[in-house]
């Protein structure tokens, strides 16, 4: 099997796979490394979700945790389907009896959260179908069961577009661009690309390019992110906004821009489109846009690279906090803070090293990790 080369001392320490023939689920869930706590990840919902992303997606995990310095360990889950397409009763069993199946395991070695084609009304599903509000987070404000109880924190708040946000105003300031003088190209215009767009265009930025799945929307003065909201609900694509340059996805790579944010799936930059990139900063909004040998290739090419285990943790950053019980007052100032705190070290240090900003983050994941992971041998042997 293809995951054994991919294992190591890291792990992962768990795979399940859910098949229900009536139901005609298929489910995976990767439990990779809980040294620092329990496994955390979202659940996504795509047609070509296979163990091999799941494990990658879990391992970034793993590292994003240890980097925030949270308590939890890495983890991800994923149910293979067309979420677009489904009526949304199916949808709801799916979710529910993929619960179900993972009570085992949940909460006490993995919490769920929203991931692609996931959020708040899913996560209901999930924590009803296990039985505990600990089961996942992002969930709805109001989900307490009892009075008093701990409540959720939906992603729809926008955490972890306010987190890559706020990478982004590390990253222009780290290499001496003024953020109110910045061009900036987003690709994807779900939870994470649209409040990314409206933090940054509130902190003076030009956004010039939005995508989703129908194209790109194109204009030199500067989107009205606003409008684009609207038009986007209204009419279901960023391509309808007028006025504007309507172009075909792939070509949101090319555009002469600052700063770069794919917001999307996985490996959106790759070995096809990789030469046409002009920009000073990528921000990895998304999960894994690139494989490591393709951002060492950036790299070489003096394009500073915010990896997403540092950008786009303020998802994980929000989890923590509503799986404390925090307000989202509490959970912004925590998200801030950290958000600031972790970017700045992992670019200071690379600049330092002369290495890419992953390398160091990974480095003072893995010093973590070793030394739960030891301490929790430790405790194993006594």
């Amino acid at each position: 099997m293809e995951i054994d080369r991919l294992a190591d001392e890291w792990g992962p320490e768990k795979i399940i796979e859910i098949y229900d023939p009536k139901l005609m689920l298929k489910g995976i869930l990767v439990i990779d490394n809980t040294a620092l706590g329990r496994g955390k990840g979202g659940l996504r919902m795509t047609p070509t979700v296979t163990v091999k992303e799941i494990f990658r997606l879990a391992r970034t995990m793993t590292w994003k945790c240890a980097l925030a310095e949270l308590p939890f360990g890495g983890a991800k889950s994923g149910i293979i389907a067309h979420a677009e397409d489904l009526e949304k009763g199916r949808k709801e069993r799916l979710i529910r009896a993929f619960s179900k199946a993972l009570k085992p395991v949940v909460p006490s070695l993995y919490v769920a959260g929203p991931d692609v084609n996931t959020g708040e009304e899913e996560m209901k599903w999930f924590a009803e179908a296990n039985g505990s509000r600990m089961a996942c987070t992002g969930k709805p404000w109001y989900m307490c069961v009892k009075p008093g109880e701990k409540c959720g924190i939906p992603h729809e708040y926008g955490s972890t577009g306010f987190g890559v946000a706020q990478s982004t105003l590390m990253a222009a300031e780290h290499v001496g661009l003024d953020i109110e003088n910045t061009t900036v190209a987003i690709e994807g215009f779900g939870n994470v690309g649209t409040f990314t767009a409206r933090f940054l265009s509130e902190y003076g930025s030009k956004i010039v390019a939005v995508s989703d799945s129908k194209g790109v929307i194109h204009n030199l003065d500067g989107l009205n992110v606003k409008k684009l909201l609207e038009v986007k609900r209204k009419t279901g694509s960023v391509i309808n906004y007028k006025p504007g340059e309507v172009l075909a996805g792939k070509e949101l790579f090319g555009l002469l821009v600052d700063i770069l944010i794919p917001a999307a799936l996985s490996d959106s930059i790759n070995k096809n489109n990789l030469n046409e990139i002009k920009a000073k900063i990528v921000v990895e909004a998304s999960n894994i846009p690139m494989t490591p040998e393709i951002e060492e290739i950036l790299h070489r090419r003096r394009i500073l690279v915010v990896p997403d285990m540092v950008a786009n943790a303020g998802g994980v950053i929000s989890s923590y906090a509503e799986f404390k019980g925090y307000n989202p007052q509490d959970m912004f100032r925590i998200l801030e803070r950290k958000m600031k705190k972790n970017v700045r070290m992992v670019l200071d240090g690379a600049k330092v090293k002369r290495v890419k900003p992953r390398d160091v983050a990974i480095e003072i994941a893995q010093t973590r990790i070793k030394k739960a992971m030891a301490k929790k041998s430790r405790i194993g042997l006594d």
